[in-house]
């Protein structure tokens, strides 16, 4: 694909780089997820480290996220000194951050935007808490201000959980509406509940991750009637590819056919595999 469009390489906004032992932990959830999503979950690329990184450079992935996210108290802070680290040794890596309703979690959002951080992580699936706690408006305000782009899995795929779907992000978005959100997995299986808010919104977006693919399509297909939305939001700037790399069932490629294969043209494409994480992330000044 990237010879094809005329491509300089991929910009890919949702991938995971963890300390070792949450990796792992990951990939143990994942290996029994089975009986919770009615289908197995292989990983395909459980190699060390450097095999990760030497894979995604190998598919042309030339801009790439470390995305952690922390699901209980006491951890965001430790995260996201591992998440810059490993940017700062990195290239290629955007710095990112994660946050969670806990004592102390405007002082440790500040201090990773003074560090650098780019991009940011809420798993409120997860996380299993309610984005509109009164501990959080602050730090929403603060990204906000800073233009900070917030990667939230608050879609209710692959499970639903008391806080998923478009109401309560929506909320948070109607409280800071400057605020930069970009939905996980393109807000699956609410896709157009979460379209309706990129397109009020100027800060909200979608990224691709897992939609589209064979996988996703068994557990919430995207409705065919959504594609001309899809479309020009595309266009607009605000769909970017995503993957969930290393943790999928299926490999890299098939991501990029997926989209390939929704029929949006080929400056569509060329705008969600590389244009539109390029202007967001664009040095600032």
């Amino acid at each position: 694909m990237i010879e094809r469009l005329a491509l300089p390489g991929l910009a890919d906004v949702h991938t995971h780089f963890l300390p070792p032992r949450m990796h792992r932990r990951v990939w143990e959830y994942f290996d029994r997820a089975e009986p919770v999503i009615g289908q197995p979950w292989p990983i395909t690329y459980r190699g060390s480290e450097q095999e990760r990184l030497d894979t995604l450079r190998g598919l042309g992935v030339t801009m790439f996220s470390a995305l952690a996210y922390a699901h209980r108290p006491v951890m965001a802070a430790g995260l996201n000194d591992w998440t810059l680290a490993f940017a700062e040794r990195t290239p290629g890596c955007l710095p990112s951050a994660t946050f969670f309703p806990e004592a102390g979690v405007e002082a440790y959002a500040r201090e990773a935007l003074d560090r650098g951080a780019r991009i940011w992580k809420l798993h409120l699936q997860v996380g299993g808490f309610d984005p509109r706690l009164e501990e959080l408006d602050a730090v929403w305000g603060l990204l906000a201000e800073a233009g900070a782009p917030v990667v939230v899995h608050a879609g209710s795929g692959p499970v639903a959980a008391g806080f998923t779907g478009p109401g309560p992000i929506g909320e948070v978005l109607a409280r800071h509406p400057s605020l930069s959100v970009i939905v996980a997995h393109a807000g699956a299986p609410e896709y157009e509940g979460f379209l309706e808010l990129a397109e009020r919104y100027a800060g909200v977006r979608l990224d691709t991750t897992m939609a589209f693919t064979d996988f996703f399509e068994q557990l919430a297909p995207f409705p065919r009637a959504l594609r001309p939305r899809l479309r020009d939001l595309g266009l607009a700037g605000k769909v970017l590819l995503g993957s969930d790399f290393p943790n999928i069932p299926y490999p890299y490629e098939h991501q990029l056919e997926s989209l390939a294969r929704l029929e949006l043209g080929d400056d569509w494409l060329r705008a969600v595999c590389w244009t539109n994480a390029q202007v967001l992330f664009a040095p600032r000044g």
